[in-house]
């Protein structure tokens, strides 16, 4: 599964997966990690990318379909600086 993909990329099959618009709730993301089911995160914002990447449950981050730039935000430079 990629990092970061675009909303209905096949690549990424959200039936499989917990799927959330953010990151207020922990707890699911916590339970579905640890019964080995992946954490998809929506995200529209560079910002919220970096957040959810930054939760060591999230599987991948999917963008809308319409913003396909997200895809090539640099991580490294967004988190380190």
């Amino acid at each position: 599964m990629p990092e970061i993909a675009l909303e209905g990329d096949p690549a990424v099959p959200l039936d499989e997966a917990l799927v959330v618009d953010d990151l207020a709730n922990l707890e699911p993301l916590r339970a579905a990690f640890d019964a080995g089911t992946p954490v998809v995160v929506r995200a529209a914002s560079p910002e919220r990318i970096v957040a959810a990447l930054a939760r060591p449950e999230v599987t991948c981050v999917v963008v809308p379909a319409d913003h396909p730039e997200l895809l090539e935000i640099d991580l490294t430079k967004m988190t380190y600086g």
